[in-house]
C-alpha cells in the first residue's frame, strides 16, 4: 500500500511540475478603432472621436492583462488604437507587416509571451487563422470595431475564442 501511495505522490508531483513548465503563449488580437471617413482617398486616416474613446476603452479592458509585447501595423489608425494600452503598460510599440503575418521571426519573438496585436478588418482574422493553422474566421464587417480574438497556445495546441467588446 505504501508503494502505491508513494507512486501516486510521485505522479501527482511530476504532473504538477510538468504543468508549471508548460510554455504558454497568448495572443489578443483586435481591429483598429473607428477611423475618420471623410476622405475616401486617404489611405492612412486617423481615428475619429469615437475611435479615440474606443482606444482608451481597450486600455481599460486590458488593464489586468500583463502584456509582454504590443504589435501594430504601421498605420495611423492601428498605432492610435494600440498607443493608450502601450503607454499604460509602459511598453514600446512593435510593428509587423500585415503581408507577412505570424512568420518564424514573429513566432520566436512571441513564444511564451502575452501579446496584443492590432490590425485591420481583413488582417486580424487572417492573423488568427494563421496562428490556428486553419481558416476559421472571415473578414470583420467594416462597421465592427469590437471583436477581441484570444488565442492561447500550450505545448503547440491552440485554443481560441472571440468576444465582442462594445
Amino acid at each position: 500500500m505504501k508503494k502505491y501511495i508513494l507512486l501516486l505522490f510521485i505522479l501527482i508531483v511530476s504532473f504538477t511540475v510538468k504543468a508549471q513548465n508548460d510554455e504558454v503563449t497568448t495572443y489578443y488580437l483586435i481591429r483598429h478603432a473607428e477611423k475618420v471617413r471623410t476622405d475616401n482617398s486617404n489611405k492612412n486616416p486617423n481615428l475619429n472621436e469615437r475611435g479615440q474613446i474606443r482606444a482608451e476603452n481597450w486600455s481599460s479592458v486590458f488593464e489586468h492583462v500583463n502584456f509582454d509585447l504590443i504589435y501594430s501595423t504601421n498605420y495611423n489608425r492601428t498605432v492610435q488604437t494600440a498607443k493608450p494600452t502601450a503607454q499604460k503598460k509602459d511598453l514600446e510599440l512593435q510593428f509587423y507587416d500585415p503581408r507577412n503575418m505570424y512568420d518564424d521571426d514573429f513566432k520566436s519573438k512571441t513564444t511564451g509571451k502575452t501579446v496584443l496585436v492590432v490590425g485591420h478588418s481583413n488582417t486580424t482574422p487572417q492573423f488568427v487563422n494563421k496562428i490556428l493553422g486553419k481558416k476559421k474566421y472571415n473578414d470583420i464587417e467594416d462597421s465592427n470595431n469590437s471583436n477581441l480574438y484570444i488565442v492561447t497556445i500550450v505545448n503547440s495546441k491552440a485554443t481560441d475564442t472571440v468576444l465582442k467588446i462594445e
